[in-house]
């Protein structure tokens, strides 16, 4: 998925103020709310970006669904946005927001797949050993991938740690095939 530039420029532009007004901390739960909200709803998100229903619906519509459940500054930021009818690129902007958030906070996310739920014990475990010696703090994304035969898939950025037992088994059949070796020993 690519962000526009519009979406970078409001995301900055609100961090930017947020944090200009020390708001920060408020507003980061509240495009959290949205981007949530948005993302399961897709009726909702269908209505605000339709360009057939009129601008001041749409804005009646956003306050009566996030009416008391957001702060000052994000509501009205969310109604600048849909008065530039900036609607598509609101799931974008919540988006790159949080992604600005995490960079300013020393967060990182990393998502762990494997063929079986992890306990939370061993969420725990594992956010420890990752956090043991990094400047940063983590967000675990654990995935369920039941296709797998064990062993677990661990990625942050680009960084790809790849332990699963279907990897191990697929270089020890490539060594196989390249070894040379006499028959009858």
């Amino acid at each position: 998925m690519k962000i526009s530039k519009v979406a970078s420029r409001y995301a900055a532009a609100l961090y930017e103020f947020a944090e200009g007004t020390q708001n920060v901390e408020c507003v980061y739960p509240n495009i959290l709310l949205i981007d949530d909200t948005l993302s399961a709803n897709q009726e909702l998100k269908t209505v605000l970006e339709s360009p057939i229903i009129p601008q001041n619906k749409k804005q009646k519509i956003f306050q009566e669904v996030f009416q008391n459940r957001l702060c000052e500054t994000t509501l009205r930021f969310f109604t600048i946005i849909l008065k530039k009818r900036r609607e598509p690129e609101l799931l974008f902007i919540c988006r790159e927001f949080v992604k600005i958030y995490y960079r300013k906070h020393n967060i990182k996310e990393v998502y762990i797949t494997t063929a079986h739920p992890l306990s939370e014990n061993m969420k725990e475990y594992l956010k420890n050993y990752i956090e043991k010696d990094s400047p940063y703090t983590f967000i675990l994304h654990c995935l369920v991938e039941p296709n797998m035969v064990g062993g677990l898939i661990v990625k942050v950025d680009d960084l790809y740690f790849d332990a699963s037992i279907q990897t191990k088994i697929n270089k020890l059949k490539a060594e196989f095939s390249q070894n040379d070796y006499a028959v009858g020993f």
